[in-house]
């Protein structure tokens, strides 16, 4: 028999039922009622342990969309700018707030370098936040104008941190433009 034909489910079938006909003292056949009524119990048993892994597995799963939920709504609709940058200043995820500050869609500002909707009067102080926030490890703030091709969209407060491991820089902003007025 060639075994390049059987797909892995049907070869670990095959191997099952060869090791179970190995196992039994007589090929086929139970030897007593009394294991008859073991090999039901013990049938019975695993249907309820898989019955209540399923339970925990749909409450856990009904947990899961809830906290998303939440964060969704936290994250994605907050009165704020949200902003997750490499050390390169590259956007890897915003909130719509942030995108709405930009005056870009979303999806189109995902791995955008940020610098580049800094104001040219505002690069300096930016930079000087931004280089302070990967030195220092502690939170940052700084006053800045967005704005590009000479065009200015707003003057925001920003407060920015590095996260741990993957080293990404977390911005807060807040648009300040009428506070000044």
């Amino acid at each position: 028999m060639e075994n390049n034909s059987f797909t892995e489910a049907q070869l670990l079938r095959m191997k099952a039922e060869a090791q179970l006909q190995l196992n039994q003292k007589t090929p086929g056949l139970i030897e007593s009622e009394s294991d008859t009524k073991k090999l039901l119990h013990e049938l019975q048993v695993h249907q309820i342990e898989l019955e209540m892994q399923n339970e925990e597995l749909r409450e856990s799963n009904e947990s899961t969309e809830l906290a998303l939920k939440k964060y969704t709504m936290l994250y994605d609709l907050a009165p704020m700018g949200y902003f997750t940058l490499d050390q390169n200043g590259n956007i890897n995820e915003l909130n719509f707030t942030g995108s709405e500050m930009l005056g870009e869609r979303r999806f189109s500002l995902i791995n955008t370098n940020f610098k580049l909707f800094v104001s040219d009067e505002s690069k300096d102080t930016f930079n000087d936040f931004f280089k302070n926030v990967f030195l220092s490890n502690y939170k940052e703030s700084c006053e800045i104008k967005l704005g590009y091709n000479n065009k200015t969209l707003c003057k925001v407060y920003i407060e920015g941190v590095v996260t741990g491991d993957d080293k990404n820089c977390l911005l807060s902003i807040v648009d300040i433009s009428n506070l000044l007025k």
